[in-house]
């Protein structure tokens, strides 16, 4: 990676013989090339400024409009846009923290240095469309680097629109008129321009310039403050980006690396899970971050960038997540932390139709609580804390019980468990065969296509499936903490509780569970509320006791090992399913077949996650009494 402190010009590439090599910048010009409107090209200007500041600075834009950017960028961090009106319409020119252009300005400002407007005002410059590499790779390669190999790549030397081309002549002219004037006033000249114009200003630096006729004066430009919502759609870069650099920018050193996209990005969706959880109550898993991250890296890559743009991440967060996490993740991104109140200058709200011809909508079709229901049925029936914690300091568990809908969605899920655990192994047991004297049970069309270059039929024998399934383990955490079962909870345990439960009646299972402490969050008088980080089911009812208590189950290493090992030991059928993020240790599939058991494997993330969030919530009672209002508090 080149060092920010060498800070040389960039001199034109020698296509005829070997490499190029550094030449002395013509005179006391240096031309930096950017971007305009780009992170990495405001950080490395930044640097270079910093590392060694010159006498003077030019940049490239109208002369016309000194004094409107001037006052824009004063009120930097304070975003601005300046405005007028030309032959062919409105034009708007941001003034951003991440413009090259615009820091070279600030700096200038800053330092008190004499800073030039040399560009050419005009009024027909087409739009034009250009593929470039991704700016992103700066942040690896370095500055230098990538303006060299842009040099010396780019083969055109004149803009491939005629128009553009002869505006860009009259352009080029009148900022080398100009620097040719500023290198007789000052030893040290900056000037920031775009990359498209230095090969051509460093030929016609060369020769004397003669200054092209063009406009002087522009009286109807003025800066305006851009309002904060304008400031969401209509700004270069996202804000959370202009957020990172105007945190990097006071303490900036030419030694110390800038902002990076991608670790910008990540403090986005590390803040946005922070806020579902809190707004939606949905806890996003690392899975499904790390689905995130691949998806917004390949989406990149096919549109040719090396990271992710800020649309390119809500469309992965919207798909790896919901729209709920989405928006929350555009509301993060594009809150802009600086606003001036009450702004200086009359505000502006441009829409995104007015700066860019091209753009992409992305609209979130978000799940919102239903509220006026709950409202209407509690307010009579539903009490109230008297004060912050009353419920708490009040909770006397003493008979504790379950909450009876609760234990029938338990119930059923542990029910549809064993039928899909039991089909598993069904699948596992079918026997297919080319056709020969008979159909058997129905023709294998999946393993007909398959070989369907053998031109053969084949079928299936569905072989019956030996013995029942007799317990239910469900993982939804593994708590990698000791299964001992002890009173006594490490303050790192996640998932401290642990219980074993009767079934009350013979459409119960007894239960064996470890979950969040009980007592801690209540939802009502009497009522508090878990969840589960893993369960043992298991039938028919009244022959499980003291899971966490037995000695018996010692050797088990984990909480989730504890609960197998006690499915193994009082399961009276054949099969045990166990679900699970991975499945059990050989040692246990040993065990099971001394008992004369199988255990039947099946991946939680086979299913829904929406009905293993609402399973796993469950609330405890402090004893059968509190069921009469429970109703009320759960919902």
């Amino acid at each position: 990676m080149t060092e920010p402190t060498q800070k040389t010009d960039l001199p034109l590439p020698d296509t005829s013989g070997p490499p190029a090599t550094p030449v002395e910048p013509w005179r006391n010009v240096e031309l930096w090339p950017i971007l305009h409107g780009v992170l990495e090209f405001a950080v490395a200007i930044r640097q270079r400024l910093v590392n060694d500041p010159p006498d003077a600075i030019a940049v490239e834009l109208p002369e016309t409009l000194d004094k409107p950017v001037g006052r824009a960028v004063n009120r930097l961090p304070y975003l601005s846009m300046v405005h007028y009106v030309t032959q062919r319409g409105p034009v708007y020119l941001p003034v951003e923290p991440t413009d090259a252009i615009m820091e070279a300005l600030r700096f200038a400002a800053d330092h008190r240095l004499p800073c030039y407007l040399v560009d050419r005002d005009t009024e027909h410059y087409p739009l034009v469309s250009q593929s470039i590499p991704d700016p992103a790779a700066i942040s690896d390669i370095g500055y230098e680097a990538y303006c060299r190999a842009w040099l010396d790549t780019v083969p055109q030397q004149e803009n491939p629109e005629p128009e553009a081309a002869a505006e860009d002549a009259l352009r080029e002219a009148t900022m080398a008129f100009h620097l040719q004037g500023l290198a007789a006033k000052h030893e040290h000249i900056v000037f920031v321009c775009g990359l498209d114009h230095v090969k051509r200003i460093r030929a016609r630096l060369d020769e004397p310039q003669v200054r092209p006729m063009g406009r002087l004066r522009r009286d109807d430009a003025l800066p305006y403050a851009l309002d904060p919502e304008a400031s969401r759609e209509v700004t270069g870069e996202s804000p959370y980006l202009m957020n990172a650099y105007e945190d990097w920018r006071p303490e900036a050193r030419a030694d110390e690396p800038g902002p990076r996209r991608t670790t910008a990005q990540l403090a986005v969706i590390q803040a946005a899970r922070q806020n579902h959880l809190k707004n939606s109550g949905d806890e996003i898993s690392v899975s499904a971050l790390s689905i995130l991250r691949r998806f917004s890296r390949n989406y990149a890559l096919i549109e040719g960038r090396l990271a992710p743009d800020f649309f390119q991440l809500l469309v992965a967060s919207r798909g790896a997540v919901d729209d709920n996490f989405a928006y929350e993740v555009w509301d993060l991104g594009t809150s802009y932390n600086h606003h001036e109140e009450p702004p200086s200058l009359q505000t502006i709200s441009p829409s995104v139709e007015d700066l860019y011809r091209y753009s992409r909508t992305l609209r979130f079709h978000r799940t919102i609580r239903q509220r006026r229901r709950r409202l209407r049925l509690m307010t009579k029936q539903r009490k109230r804390e008297k004060y912050p914690g009353e419920w708490k300091d009040k909770w006397e568990p003493g008979m504790i019980c379950s909450h009876q809908p609760e234990d029938i969605a338990v119930e059923s899920y542990g029910a549809f468990l064993m039928k899909k655990g039991k089909k598993i192994l069904s699948e596992e047991q079918t026997r297919t065969e080319p056709f020969s004297t008979s159909l058997l049970d129905g023709i294998d069309v999946r393993e007909t296509v398959r070989n369907w270059h053998e031109k053969k039929i084949y079928v299936r024998e569905n072989r019956p499936v030996q013995g029942k399934v007799g317990a239910v383990v469900v993982i939804f955490d593994a708590d990698d903490t000791p299964g001992d079962g002890g009173s006594a909870a490490d303050a790192s345990e996640k998932y401290p509780w642990t219980m074993t439960w009767q079934g009350e009646h013979e459409q119960e299972s007894d239960m064996a569970l470890y979950a969040t402490p009980m007592g801690e969050r209540l939802t009502g008088p009497g009522i508090s509320r878990s969840e589960y980080g893993g369960f043992l089911l298991t039938y028919p009812p009244g022959r499980m006791f003291h899971v966490w208590e037995d000695p018996f189950f010692d050797a088990a290493d984990t909480k989730p090992e504890r609960l197998l090992m006690a499915a193994i030991d009082y399961c009276t059928e054949r099969h045990i399913v166990y679900v699970a993020a991975k499945p059990p240790r050989d040692f246990f599939k040993a065990l099971a077949s001394r008992f004369g058991k199988k255990i039947i494997y099946l991946p939680i993330g086979q299913l829904s996650p929406v009905t293993l969030k609402q399973i796993r919530v469950f609330h405890v009672l402090a004893g059968h009494h509190v069921r009469d209002h429970a109703q009320k508090y759960i919902y």
